[in-house]
């Protein structure tokens, strides 16, 4: 409203209408602007970044919205820092107009829809604003996907009271459900499907009986759209703090069959004793174990007693494990999702490799390196880097290695320490987690303690070489390259020269040779 000494002089749903009719009123008097919401509102969790724009905001020509998750997440006391704001027109001339204010660059997102966006980069922060959906204010809430997404505030307000509620999503948060806003919400876009049940897990919300209907009937529809939107949407799913049952939900309501199928046929392939699961369901229990070993390097107590002995290996490393898993990695993900991604896959190649001897007993000889090959080509075609594939990769095809080292009762040698290694890299490590994971959902628990401690005792033996003794073991530092061997030996270049010096590094590791003139006797002896 303009005021005058108080006095309320013009209202309007913009300041500039106001203004226009209390000049119309007054025209000789100086008028001051003011947001007014109705008294007793309950205050909302905004992002202190909205002090900042609403100077911006509140002299525009036209209404501006908040709308969205921040709205939502301000109503769940959760303060977000992306924002999305609607406009009736000229959604882009907004976004440069706000992003010249503060001092940062703008971009044009979509010109058909009239979107643009404002990245706050030092703040971690983007603003996207977007012409209406239809309409008006209220039929764009109603395109939105889920009801507790489609409750818009005006850019000034500050309060419950001015909310704009259309589709009931309020009354939705407050019970904790996820409704889609009308019947062909999903249909319209089948990526929310994903979205739907992604937020239900990031929520600890329940999906209304009506959207997971119609999300099963949407996935088919997923192979017609953006490969790149459902692998973001299937990151998101498997970062969630329970994956296991996020997972086993996806696989319920049929997605999984759509976007992962060599998971989903896991379903019916049996497994002999000790495991008491079959293949899929021992998947969702590897990722419930692996999410409680997080917990545990993430500085929590562990929920299960059988997780003490390892809790207290584990602990040792924490700090370079924590840095492992939370590193980013190429393509916007980190070292946590791909440990994931690596249990989901680590089993894939069983139904391809599965066989039944004549005593009844369920092999699956070679299922790693075929799992490996399966979970590439998938990878693969949800476009993530390659980077990421190949990390998985390692993790599938070695995910076996430290139960065949604790076979080992004397332990693992310096030379396997050094082979795991340099056929895993840091992937390594990760296997060691997951292996724990695996052998704790084969059992339900660590099962027979000695066969438990052993498996724990390489794993940290693993552990303890890659971060204490890694240019002993691990890589050591060269003691001669392929110049010394042509002038010590008279050796041409080619291939051998290469397979002697990866012959001299894994005797070093070995603890075998130590000086440059071990390695070069012993390349002698070798070079024939």
């Amino acid at each position: 409203m303009a005021l005058v000494d108080g006095t309320v002089a013009g209202v309007g749903y913009t300041a500039v209408s106001a203004l226009h009719l209390a000049q119309r009123n007054r025209p000789k008097e100086r008028f001051t602007l003011q947001f007014v919401e109705e008294p007793g509102g309950r205050p909302l969790a905004l992002s202190p970044l909205l002090e900042r724009l609403r100077p911006f905001l509140t002299q525009q020509d036209r209404p501006v919205y908040l709308v969205g998750g921040a709205v939502r997440d301000a109503l769940l006391n959760r303060v977000s820092h992306d924002l999305d704001f609607v406009v009736p027109n000229r959604a882009i001339k907004l976004a440069f107009h706000v992003a010249d204010g503060l001092g940062v660059p703008a971009y044009v997102l979509d010109k058909e829809r009239d979107t643009g966006r404002v990245m706050l980069a030092d703040e971690g922060t983007m603003l996207d604003f977007a012409r209406f959906r239809g309409d008006s204010l209220a039929a764009d809430l109603r395109d939105r996907d889920f009801t507790i997404n489609a409750i818009a505030l005006p850019a000034a307000a500050k309060t419950a009271v001015s909310l704009i509620d259309p589709c009931g999503g309020a009354a939705d948060l407050e019970a904790g459900i996820i409704r889609q806003t009308h019947d062909g919400a999903i249909a319209d876009d089948p990526v929310r499907a994903l979205r739907g049940l992604r937020l239900a897990y990031s929520l600890n919300f329940t999906l209304a009986e009506e959207t997971a209907v119609a999300i099963t009937a949407a996935a088919p529809l997923l192979s017609h759209v953006s490969v790149e939107r459902v692998r973001d949407e299937l990151m998101k799913l498997l970062e969630t703090a329970v994956p296991h049952q996020a997972m086993q939900h996806m696989h319920q309501l049929g997605l999984m069959r759509v976007i992962l199928p060599e998971i989903a046929d896991l379903a019916d392939v049996a497994q002999s004793a000790p495991h008491r699961e079959p293949v899929l369901a021992h998947t969702f229990s590897v990722l419930r174990w692996l999410a409680e070993i997080e917990a545990i390097l993430a500085g929590q107590e562990p929920d299960s007693p059988a997780l003490s002995a390892a809790a207290g290996a584990l602990t040792v490393y924490r700090a370079q494990l924590t840095e492992h898993v939370t590193r980013r990695i190429d393509g916007g993900v980190d070292g946590r999702l791909l440990l994931r991604l690596g249990a989901l896959c680590h089993d894939v190649g069983k139904k391809e490799t599965q066989t039944t001897a004549d005593d009844g007993r369920i092999r699956f000889l070679g299922h790693d390196k075929v799992g490996a090959k399966l979970a590439g080509r998938r990878l693969r075609q949800l476009t993530f880097s390659n980077h990421a594939v190949k990390h998985v990769q390692k993790i599938v095809s070695g995910h076996m290695r430290p139960l065949h080292l604790a076979n080992n009762a004397t332990g693992p040698s310096r030379r396997a320490i050094f082979r795991y290694f340099r056929d895993t890299g840091s992937a390594g490590l990760d296997i060691g987690l997951l292996a724990l994971a695996d052998h704790l959902a084969t059992y339900d628990g660590p099962g027979e303690t000695a066969h438990w401690l052993r498996l724990l005792d390489v794993v940290t033996t693993l552990f303890s070489h890659y971060f204490e003794r890694h240019a002993e073991t691990v890589a050591p530092p060269p003691l001669i390259d392929g110049r010394d061997l042509m002038n010590e030996l008279h050796m041409q270049p080619g291939p051998e020269i290469g397979r002697i010096l990866r012959l001299i590094q894994e005797a070093q590791a070995a603890g075998e040779l130590s000086t440059r003139a071990d390695a070069l006797a012993f390349a002698r002896r070798i070079g024939g």
